[in-house]
């Protein structure tokens, strides 16, 4: 049988961390982060990185393991972190997996395995070249031939996942369609308990997350973003494509109205929040807590406790 794990989920600002804090503390666990963000050093403040005080002195896993300018995948989360959650098992650990970022979660999970690749080979660069030579509806015809079933769910304009399909199929000499159909024949690597988190009224969700917005601000969010473009983080690399950062690195480059970009980040967040809340969703199995219009952690607590004794943990 696969071993028994937890995971707490939830969209943006729902108390996902101090609530894994507390149950770690409860129960002999250690954290591992789920968040696609938090895995970069020196984004501490707009990812909503847990503090040092915020741990209370439990192990956090998977935070501060890549630089901004790294091309980071949800594979190599899943080798990270599988490592991570087996290290805690073997030491006789609860491993708790806490984040928002679904496919991260779910990949861990699933026992989910990734055709290698590399971002920086030769097969790379020259698929790339090729798409910006003869566009992105030459290299789909391509790729149409070869693997008709991943080539119908694709634009023209997907030029990205167009060359990620050909790049697998080119250097595995199997297409992305079969290498799924396989990986999904795999058991799950883990048995998990999840806790969703979220709101009764959306309206207490969207307060929560602008407040937070605004205690980023306060604790100076602009200066982060600064800090980072002045060091030569690309503006257009994948971490600062992150909300937050987004939005005001185009401020700073701009006109510098950084009160805005703050508006704009608390609407993207709470537009992300939504779309974190239907793809959980899609797990029957959860166990959903539920706030008021603030968490009762205490409550969540027992309620938790109760749900890992009826799993056997």
């Amino acid at each position: 049988m696969p071993p028994k794990i937890l995971v707490i989920s939830g969209p943006t600002a729902s108390g996902k961390t101090k609530l894994a804090v507390a149950l770690a503390k409860a129960r002999g666990g250690e954290v591992v982060s789920a968040d696609s963000m938090q895995i970069y050093r020196r984004m501490d403040i707009g990812t909503a990185k847990p503090t040092h005080e915020e741990m209370e002195g439990v192990p956090h896993h998977m935070l501060d393991v890549a630089e901004p300018e790294e091309n980071f995948s949800v594979a190599r989360y899943v080798d990270m972190a599988a490592r991570c959650v087996d290290d805690i098992l073997a030491r006789g650990g609860l491993p708790i997996v806490a984040g928002g970022t679904g496919l991260y979660i779910d990949s861990l999970l699933s026992g989910r395995t990734f055709a290698h690749f590399d971002p920086d080979s030769a097969l790379r660069a020259q698929l790339e070249e090729r798409v910006r030579r003869e566009g992105g509806q030459a290299l789909l015809d391509e790729l149409a031939r070869a693997d008709p079933d991943t080539a119908a769910r694709l634009h023209p304009n997907d030029e990205k996942r167009i060359v990620r399909a050909l790049e697998v199929y080119l250097s595995t000499g199997k297409t992305i369609t079969q290498h799924n159909r396989e990986t999904l024949a795999l058991p799950p690597r883990y048995d998990a308990l999840t806790i969703t988190l979220a709101f009764q009224r959306r309206e207490d969700m969207w307060a929560r997350i602008d407040r937070r917005v605004d205690e980023m601000m306060e604790r100076g969010l602009a200066q982060e973003v600064r800090s980072l473009l002045d060091s030569g983080v690309p503006e257009k690399c994948t971490a600062m494509q992150a909300i937050g950062y987004k939005e005001m690195a185009a401020a700073l480059r701009g006109d510098g109205d950084v009160d805005r970009a703050a508006r704009e980040i608390q609407l993207r967040s709470r537009q992300y929040a939504k779309r974190q809340l239907t793809w959980f969703r899609r797990n029957g199995a959860a166990k959903w807590i539920t706030w008021d219009s603030e968490p009762n952690f205490a409550q969540a607590l027992q309620v938790s406790t109760g749900y890992l004794e009826d799993f056997g943990i």
